[in-house]
């Protein structure tokens, strides 16, 4: 024992000594701070705008290593090779589970660490794709159904997306440094909150559009509110700045967002990033055009706070100082801070001293994080109708499969995915479970034409992503009589449809079909060729089971009324072949709800490029929809009692009156008596809560003094306001499956 603690006090005497030797900025025993201050210094103006674009090259001449701010794992490592493919994050939302979600995104987190280590270890620099950085999650709310890229959101209520997201971000980032969670001082990852802010599509128009006459109410009570949590209660170290101007300013350029809210009211301390190529919307022409060249341009983005561009605007920042467009100490406020967060990453720092670095490279796509995407696909399905039908009995001989989204993998990946070892598709999970089954892919999503389609090679681009090459075969057309002929010995077709991610996602240019828009979507109701063949096999006499493949709400007033049991699998990652089959042969009881209203059809819905609330989302749409936001069946039954309230939180039994175990989903809502133009009632809490047939329990639910924050139209804000609440429980949004309690607040 004493040759040890004299062995440990050399060993510091020599740490020290070597210390002492460097210059500061080199110094691990410096905080980050300093750190960055010393070598910020030490720079000069066209290495400091090198540093401020995502792909920032190697300075050797100070030992500053090359660095990429831009990587993805929007619901998995994205990009860069083998990783695990989660589901999208829309179905995500759909488990209410939290816990969960934190669990999915140390183990992406963990994927994304041993990558990068391995890459370093190898003598590589960082590409695309290959850094610490990564620019998710999207918490920005999904208040139109036609929006292509609200797939990557939490759904359309403000609570929900702050709760997932600080999952996210918690998960990603490993906490904070030296806090009692957290793996020494250094960060295990960055995360990023976007996109910064009022944005939800169109797509199209997103280069140019103006967000104007948006209401003070509904930017502080629905558009802002996941941010200020991120901010304040996540400790998210980037945020990403949007494309579309607000009240006149491009978000990137927006002092009021940029320095005014975020900085000033909420105490931001990261780093902006921009939205890649957001910067050159300044001054290209149709764009937005607020600046007469790129130099101004530079200039106006990082004078109102974006410290990083994705782009090649800040090319030109060496320029903007020199003519005089801005000065250096304002170039140095954003170099300070980007250098703050490298060293806060370990970037600069020996392995050894970066306990991050040890996480090994075997937990890449391994069975345990297999087993969670697995968990979650089973957690993020939402059984819409079911008329007894489900679960299958292994007795149901007489089945078959049908549908364009059956055999296919690559939808299961949704959008923003990496490249799993090996997907399940549907067909494969319900065939691993009951053996060969007839199956006719039917038609495509849009049409009666279908191919033979097989898997090429992957291939490896140089920013390091991958592609997985599909080689379309011999076409061949559909009619309806071949497709009938060919169920008629089948009693059951379990038809997995729906709409597809190579439809609906980012500015899909060539993405133009009845019902989409180069990556929007122009109506939501299910494909008319889909809806005809699943017309045609109910009166057939077909027993129908609709699975329904999608990122967004699909109308489906008709098949509600002849399919027997509709199935909400949302993009389901990589293992949702076999989540698919757990829930259909009964061995996981579906506990999924939604986290987005199904509308009844496009007429239900405001102008897309509206950005009021006005009739938006489950909080203030006035008519009935088909599914209400927070719905799902379950194959057992449930009984919520009446709420109390008392000391901040709220009460009540449920107790589970079937037959098999099951997970409810206790939701609580609030309502400010008296305010019409406010929310109709809007989310405050949640809760998974499992029971055995025939348990009851009494659950308690959190309903702090600072969840019933209101708008206050006297100031302006929102802040607690006192007055006369209604807290409501329940299964799902809707009225009939809600109780009520009158809660008064001092």
């Amino acid at each position: 024992m004493i040759k040890r603690h004299f062995l440990m006090a050399l060993l510091t005497m020599v740490t020290s000594a070597s210390y002492a030797q460097m210059l500061p900025y080199q110094n691990p025993s410096l905080s980050a701070e300093q750190r960055a201050a010393d070598l910020c210094s030490r720079l000069t103006i066209d290495e400091k705008a090198r540093l401020m674009m995502n792909g920032s090259p190697a300075i050797k001449r100070l030992g500053i290593p090359a660095f990429e701010w831009w990587s993805e794992a929007l619901h998995g490592i994205g990009r860069n090779g083998y990783s695990t493919v989660f589901p999208q994050c829309i179905g995500m939302a759909s488990s209410f589970d939290d816990d969960l979600l934190y669990r999915i995104y140390c183990a992406t987190s963990d994927e994304g660490r041993a990558k990068h280590t391995a890459m370093r270890r190898r003598g590589d620099s960082p590409k695309r794709y290959q850094g610490l950085s990564f620019w998710t999650p999207n918490i920005n709310i999904f208040r139109d159904p036609r929006w292509g890229r609200g797939q990557e959101t939490y759904g359309e209520d403000p609570f929900m997306n702050a709760r997932m997201g600080l999952a996210v971000v918690r998960g990603l980032q490993g906490e904070s440094p030296n806090s009692e969670s957290s793996n020494g001082k250094y960060r295990k990852l960055l995360a990023c909150a976007k996109h910064y802010a009022v944005h939800s599509g169109p797509e199209k128009t997103r280069h140019f559009f103006n967000i104007e006459h948006l209401s003070p109410r509904d930017l502080w009570e629905t558009y802002l509110p996941a941010f200020k949590t991120l901010v304040q209660e996540g400790d998210v170290q980037e945020v990403m700045c949007a494309y579309q101007r607000f009240e006149g300013d491009p978000c990137c350029g927006s002092n009021r967002l940029l320095q005014q809210i975020l900085r000033q009211e909420w105490g931001f301390r990261g780093l902006v990033v921009s939205d890649c190529g957001a910067i050159d919307d300044f001054w290209k022409e149709g764009h937005h055009e607020v600046s007469p060249d790129s130099a101004a341009a530079a200039a106006k983005a990082v004078i109102a706070g974006t410290d990083v561009e994705c782009g090649r605007t800040y090319h030109s920042l060496a320029s903007a100082v020199r003519r005089g467009d801005l000065s250096m100490e304002q170039v140095d406020v954003s170099v300070r801070r980007l250098l703050k967060l490298r060293f806060e990453l370990g970037d600069f720092d020996p392995d050894e001293l970066v306990s991050w670095t040890s996480i090994p490279e075997s937990c890449i796509a391994s069975a345990e994080h297999k087993a969670l995407a697995r968990q979650m696909a089973r957690e993020s399905m939402v059984l819409l109708k079911n008329n007894g039908i489900l679960p299958l009995k292994s007795s149901d001989k007489k089945l078959m499969l049908m549908g364009p989204n059956a055999a296919d993998s690559v939808q299961l990946w949704g959008i923003y995915f990496g490249q799993p070892t090996h997907t399940v598709t549907m067909l494969e999970g319900i065939e691993a479970r009951t053996g060969k089954l007839p199956f006719n892919e039917a038609c495509s999503i849009t049409d009666m034409t279908v191919s033979e389609k097989t898997i090429g090679e992957q291939t490896a681009a140089a920013d390091g992503s991958t592609t997985l090459n599909i080689i379309e075969g011999k076409k061949h057309e559909n009619t309806i009589t071949e497709i009938i002929e060919s169920a008629r010995d089948a009693e059951t077709i379990i038809f997995i449809g729906g709409i597809s991610p190579n439809l609906e996602r980012e500015e899909a240019r060539k993405a133009i079909a009845p019902g989409f828009d180069k990556g929007d979507r122009t109506s939501i109701e299910l494909p008319q060729v889909q809806r005809n063949i699943l017309k045609a096999l109910h009166d057939a006499g077909k027993r129908v089971i609709l699975v329904c493949c999608s990122g967004s709400a699909v109308a489906l007033s008709p098949e509600n009324d002849y399919c027997d049991a509709i199935i909400e699998a949302w993009y389901a990652g990589e293992q949702g072949g076999h989540a698919l089959a757990d829930i259909l042969f009964g061995d996981y009881n579906p506990s999924g709800k939604l986290p987005v209203t199904f509308y009844k059809d496009d007429s239900q819905l405001p102008s897309f490029d509206d950005y009021s609330m006005q009739n938006r989302t489950y909080r203030f749409f006035r008519g009935e929809p088909l599914y209400p936001f927070g719905y799902g069946l379950s194959y057992t039954t449930f009984s919520l009692g009446k709420p109390s309230y008392s000391d901040g939180k709220v009460s009540l039994t449920v107790k589970n009156t079937g037959k098999v175990d099951g997970t409810e989903i206790v939701q609580v809502y609030l309502h400010k008596d008296g305010d019409s133009e406010g929310p109709v009632k809007t989310l405050r809490g949640y809760q998974r809560v499992s029971l055995k047939a025939g348990e009851s329990s009494i659950v308690t639910i959190p309903l702090p003094r600072e969840r019933f924050e209101w708008w206050d139209a006297t100031t302006n804000t929102m802040r607690v306001v006192p007055g006369s609440y209604t807290v409501m429980t329940g299964s799902s949004s809707a009225d009939k499956d809600l109780k009520s309690v009158k809660v008064i607040l001092k």
